[in-house]
């Protein structure tokens, strides 16, 4: 089928299903595009005129910061940064990026809804609104934390889910990650690629992440758009993702395509997302449109992509209350992932909540998440320094490496494979006597993703708890 062409005065989204059929080539052409220069730079993309020198003086960097931090990073411009480069403490939240993986779950009910939705088309809002919803908690313009080789992070009965998410490679990083209910399974291996460019980073995701649902069976395959944090040393810093994200149904042929719109001056077009569901035939079938802030909503369409007269827009997601004026700026739910509160039992110890660093820099002592975040990445060198010396390959707990390599918009991508071992592990501990561990003995937990004991790892388990409580200043 041709695809309709785009008529003087019909909008939008008679425009947009032009670009269904080279959605490949417009990808590639902003990527390249990203790679040559920083893009459009914006003050304050809230709005407003404030003035610039106020704008600088935001956050967590003061001035001499801001200095200092240009002076260690401005050898890097062009570089990939993702593990490479010592980034200091100042810049980071208080979260591991394999908590922010499992921040995706947050409106899991959605891809719940997708499982038990009887029309197809409708069934990839649902699912293309679950995808985009976790960019509302990513706007925050900290950057969280390199997970150790061997780090984990798990979560147990959010409405029914269980997620794990583990650290299976450091150089290059990549991050693996499974959930599952009774709706759905899903797994992602993520490999990002950076691009420092002074002021801003180009962010690529180098990843695959598939959906089974379970009622019908069909296989979901998501592409989501490259990232842009602007202004990282002068200005308000904040992140933006302007290009397409791309769900696919594997097993249909169906697909839905979003354009995030790129942030423009004064926050024009900024949160602002249209796109369309297509057939296996590549006719538009729903309209989606919103703000991935906000809301998203569809209605159907005709074959050019225009309304249909008599339907009116329907939404699908909106974005839970946040907390006003929050110190990390968190969701309440990107809290319950760091609290201990909502820790299983048995957590395992190379969890992300027992990092000391991290939670070093939550109780507001940066000087202690400084070092002890430099106390890790050097035990993570001697760790591969005693794997070189006994010639072992490190080898994830609970994913395995297949043989399959997958291609990207951004590279090629080895596969990792949920291997099942903490499904039957999560059983044991829930079917156990154990008595209930209280907050104060998960705290005292020794963080221990590491492969060789150290005379450290013997240190008991008070001694930590009294490290990483120590008397703390606030950010």
């Amino acid at each position: 089928m041709t695809h309709p062409e785009i008529k003087g005065g019909r909008g939008f989204f008679a425009g947009i299903t032009s670009r269904f059929s080279h959605l490949g080539t417009a990808v590639h052409s902003k990527v390249n595009s990203l790679l040559g220069h920083e893009g459009l730079e914006v003050v304050n993309p809230e709005g407003g005129q404030e003035d610039v020198e106020a704008e600088a003086t935001r956050g967590r960097f003061r001035h001499e910061d801001r200095e200092s931090y240009w002076k260690i990073m401005h050898k890097y411009i062009g570089s990939d940064v993702t593990s490479m480069v010592t980034l200091p403490v100042l810049i980071f939240e208080p979260m591991t990026m394999l908590q922010r993986m499992a921040e995706l779950m947050e409106y899991s009910y959605l891809l719940d809804m997708a499982d038990e939705c009887e029309d197809p088309y409708v069934k990839m809002v649902y699912a293309v609104s679950w995808a985009l919803s976790v960019y509302y908690g990513y706007k925050r313009p900290w950057k969280p934390f390199n997970p150790i080789l061997g780090e984990t992070y798990e979560m147990v009965d959010h409405n029914g889910l269980t997620f794990l998410s583990e650290q299976v490679s450091h150089h290059p990083p990549m991050s693996s990650g499974h959930a599952e209910n009774s709706h759905f399974s899903y797994d992602v291996t993520s490999k990002l690629r950076t691009k420092f460019l002074g002021n801003s980073v180009d962010i690529y995701p180098v990843g695959r992440t598939r959906v089974v649902l379970k009622k019908s069976g069909d296989i979901l395959d998501l592409v989501p758009p490259p990232t842009k944090a602007h202004n990282l040393i002068f200005g308000r810093t904040f992140v933006d993702s302007p290009g397409d994200m791309v769900l696919t149904n594997l097993t249909t042929g169906d697909k839905v395509v979003l354009y995030f719109h790129p942030c423009g001056w004064f926050g024009k077009g900024r949160y602002e997302v249209d796109g369309y569901v297509y057939s296996k035939d590549e006719e538009p079938k729903l309209l989606v449109t919103g703000k991935w802030n906000t809301s998203m909503s569809y209605q159907p369409c005709d074959e050019e992509g225009e309304p249909l007269p008599g339907t009116d827009l329907k939404e699908a997601w909106r974005v839970a209350d946040a907390p006003k004026h929050d110190k990390f700026q968190y969701t309440h739910f990107a809290h319950r992932i760091n609290s201990f509160e909502t820790a299983p039992q048995g957590l395992l110890p190379s969890d992300s909540r027992l990092r000391p660093d991290r939670y070093a820099l939550e109780m507001g002592d940066m000087s202690k998440a400084g070092s002890e975040k430099s106390r890790l990445e050097e035990r993570q060198r001697s760790e591969k320094g005693h794997r070189e010396e006994k010639q072992v390959e490190f080898k994830p707990r609970w994913f395995d490496l297949t043989e399959e390599v997958t291609s990207t918009p951004w590279g090629d991508l080895e596969v990792y494979k949920y291997n099942g071992k903490y499904t039957e592990h999560r059983k044991l501990l829930d079917n156990s006597d154990t008595d209930k561990t209280n907050i104060e003995q998960l705290k005292s937990i020794m963080f221990n993703p590491w492969q060789f004991d150290s005379p450290a790892d013997h240190v008991p388990h008070g001694n930590q708890v009294l490290a990483v409580n120590s008397k703390s200043t606030s950010l």
